[in-house]
């Protein structure tokens, strides 16, 4: 194999919210860190967000991908510098303790995470907006005002130094934070590099096989590797490695539909989304708004295009939202041989669809609530709602099958534990291997049910410090 010959103490596969923190302590710790991630550098600013140019630049596939199943659920994947916290809106959510208790986590491991959280809340100046709000975020207050629903702000990763308001703020995303800690302290950073497979000496890695944006092929030897590559490809490079025990079997997200609603003046700003979150049926279900540029407005259009297409043209005064359940249903990931990208399944619960159609109907009579004169739920054959009255059709015409369902979390496809059935042990060690580490969504036991980075990064953090400790 000739082209690309690197060698590292440790290397770190993905930059993403798992992948830039691990590199940046490991660095920081005094060891020679490579980071090797397949997609591009895109700086801030160089391409509006919830764009077609971010989608062709940042996201993998163009930012649609299907995960096989009755109905088809479409997932979005990062592919970048920084990965999904590049692309993403910045919400961020600590692990509920009822959920850390559910992983097995309590006492001390707890309260070490949330001190973690403390320090990366400061990291990313993780806040509310200090001033206005866009249009679409208050009105989904007030909808949950008016019918008497809990409801908060969701904090975000923002810098607001030019000003107040939402859209002054300035993401701090991995590769404003994270990755500039991991470089200054040394590590080197490889983008446009893919790592297709690692190299086992009995059940020590001791070479990854990699390809690069332009064609060539290389090598790396390391001591240790941490694969961050998100729930996807990380299970997906594991298999293609010959590592399968219990890896991939376990997809969880958190399946959304969607709908646009109507108002009477102006509410749509297309380069940022609400940050007001309904959480009355919290942990089941819960509320947002969605980015709602011109063409994602006709997107969530499209399902009923023949009787819904008009209303683009009125898209500035319309906004869309979405519903999303936490699922009882799983999914899988499996690497196929001479195929780039894997193959991914997931099965909803007769539960989730039925909550699906739940949320869409609670969702709509929030707007309704807010203000909004039209509702257009995004499912084939969908009625258009404009009054509560209309609800009782949404209900009876509602399938999941006929809806267009995707999610952007996704999690769970390496899951840690206790146990010895668990692919990787409580700090991510891969339970048939000596030095191979995951350290991303792949790990959580399952989909929090709420946005999964804050949780990525406190126990991502946990698992390399200890990592250091032990390698002292």
């Amino acid at each position: 194999m000739t082209g690309v010959r690197l060698q590292a103490d440790v290397l770190v596969v993905g930059s993403g919210a798992g992948g830039a923190p691990t590199a940046a302590l490991a660095a920081e710790g005094g060891h020679d860190v490579v980071v090797l991630e397949e997609g591009p550098m895109v700086r801030q600013g160089e391409v509006v967000p919830f764009s077609l140019a971010q989608m062709d630049r940042q996201y993998r596939a163009g930012g649609v991908t299907p995960a096989l199943g009755l109905p088809t659920i479409t997932y979005t994947e990062g592919c970048c510098a920084g990965g999904g916290t590049e692309i993403n809106s910045g919400l961020y959510r600590r692990p509920p303790e009822e959920v850390l208790a559910r992983w097995g986590l309590d006492g001390d491991d707890v309260a070490e995470l949330y001190a973690i959280c403390d320090e990366v809340e400061k990291e990313l100046s993780v806040q509310t907006v200090p001033g206005a709000q866009i249009p679409g975020s208050e009105l989904l207050r007030r909808g949950a005002a008016a019918l008497g629903w809990q409801h908060d702000e969701s904090p975000r990763w923002m810098d607001y130094s030019a000003g107040p308001d939402a859209r002054q703020g300035r993401r701090r995303s991995m590769t404003e934070t994270y990755l500039p800690r991991a470089t200054a302290a040394g590590a080197r950073l490889l983008t446009g590099h893919r790592v297709d497979r690692l190299i086992l000496d009995g059940r020590r890695a001791v070479r990854a096989e990699l390809s690069t944006a332009d064609g060539q092929r290389g090598t790396i030897d390391f001591r240790d590797v941490f694969v961050c590559g998100g729930a996807i490809q990380t299970p997906a490079m594991l298999q293609r490695s010959g590592l399968r025990r219990a890896i991939g079997r376990s997809l969880a997200v958190h399946p959304t539909v969607k709908l646009t609603a109507r108002f009477t003046d102006a509410v749509n700003v297309p380069d940022d989304v609400p940050v007001h979150q309904v959480k009355e049926f919290a942990p089941d279900l819960s509320f947002g708004g969605s980015a709602s540029n011109p063409g994602l407005v006709a997107l969530a259009l499209s399902d009923s295009w023949g009787r819904f297409g008009e209303a683009v043209t009125d898209w500035r005064r319309m906004a869309v939202y979405y519903a999303a359940i936490t699922s009882q249903g799983r999914g899988r990931v499996l690497a196929l041989p001479g195929l780039r990208d894997p193959l991914v399944t997931y099965r909803l619960t007769r539960r989730d669809k039925e909550l699906l159609g739940q949320g869409l109907a609670r969702l709509a009579l929030l707007l309704l609530e807010a203000g909004a004169t039209a509702v257009y739920p995004a499912y084939r054959g969908a009625p258009i709602v404009r009054t509560p009255a209309d609800l009782a059709t949404l209900r009876a015409t509602f399938s999941a099958g006929r809806a267009s369902v995707m999610t952007v979390h996704l999690c769970s496809t390496v899951p840690f534990g206790a146990g010895h059935d668990a692919p990787a042990d409580t700090l991510g060690l891969l339970r048939a291997t000596t030095n191979v580490r995951v350290n991303d969504a792949s790990l959580l036991p399952d989909a929090p049910g709420v946005n999964p980075q804050a949780s990525v990064m406190a126990v991502a953090i946990r698992n390399v410090r200890r990592y250091l400790e032990s390698v002292r």
